[in-house]
């Protein structure tokens, strides 16, 4: 799995910089447009919140664990919109701090070892991109990733009653998947290679799961499926407004900006973490339907 500091990386040392585009409570997950991409970001991420709650039938007094809650932005919704009682998981510093400053019941602690003795069980469970950080490339390359998903789903039955829901937001590896051996930081820029090896830096500690195939058959016996849906379009859209944000000038966000300049010229592992500023491996990966990225509503049975 991720470990803390990857996730640190990822989500605490560039923490201001996505408050300060997309606002306290920032979304960093695929939004949920339909096809329908008059909608604002602000809309389509609200769309999504609701197609959670009422796949996982939310309503008032409802207990929710949001494990992997990022900013919090699905916590804040069924709060607010549903009036349940929730609880956030996060390996990150800054975003636990974030949501903490913000009203929110948030921990630092990793969701695939909660037990019902440390927060009791819930009505429902919400992952909003969470799985995409549980297996390593070396974990992959050992042959566990089966394993540490049917495990993650152990833990999920302990905390969950029968008839008790999940959702799961994930990217997964898509039909254009390339051979490990052949990512390289080095390949043409822009290639499936390239993009691979960039998505790599920029979430370290992180394999993606085989389709949704693998994270279903995972599932068994203990969860039966409800509803699976792609979001890979709807994602390409999502990370299309994400750049206007980080673009939009703040004066805050740019002395921020110009704060990464001297580690930028001088450190190469921190340019190709970054790249996702300038050329969006993620967008490409989707494009070339090198990823894909899946909604998945399970029912403990």
């Amino acid at each position: 799995m991720a470990e803390k500091k990857d996730l640190d990386f990822t989500y605490t040392t560039i923490d201001e910089i996505f408050r300060l585009s997309m606002g306290e409570s920032s979304d960093y997950s695929g939004a949920k447009y339909d096809g329908d991409f008059s909608m604002s970001l602000e809309e389509a991420q609200k769309e999504k919140h609701k197609f959670i709650a009422d796949s996982l039938h939310i309503k008032k007094g409802s207990k929710v664990l949001d494990m992997a809650c990022g900013w919090g932005p699905f916590i804040n919704y069924i709060n607010t919109e549903r009036g349940s009682r929730s609880i956030g998981l996060t390996l990150s510093e800054g975003q636990a701090k974030a949501c903490q400053n913000n009203g929110m019941k948030v921990f630092v602690k990793d969701c695939r070892t909660v037990k019902p003795e440390d927060f009791g069980t819930f009505d429902a469970i919400s992952c909003i991109g969470g799985l995409e950080h549980f297996c390593s490339i070396e974990e992959w390359k050992d042959g566990k990733q089966e394993k540490i998903y049917s495990d993650f789903f152990q833990t999920l039955y302990n905390l969950l009653p029968i008839g008790g829901r999940f959702y799961m937001q994930t990217m997964t590896f898509g039909k254009n998947m390339i051979d490990f051996k052949d990512i390289d930081v080095n390949a043409e820029k822009g290639s499936a290679a390239h993009v691979m090896a960039l998505m790599i830096k920029q979430f370290p500690g992180s394999w993606l799961p085989y389709g949704p195939e693998m994270v279903i058959r995972n599932a068994e016996p203990h969860f039966k499926l409800i509803s699976q849906s792609s979001g890979r379009l709807d994602y390409i859209e999502t990370i299309a407004q994400w750049r206007k944000k980080f673009r939009k000038f703040n004066f805050k966000k740019y002395l921020l900006y110009l704060s990464l300049l001297p580690k930028l010229i001088t450190d190469t592992e921190f340019r190709h973490q970054v790249a996702v500023f300038k050329i969006s491996p993620n967008r490409v990966c989707f494009e070339k339907e090198v990823m894909e990225h899946y909604r998945l509503v399970f029912e403990k049975i």
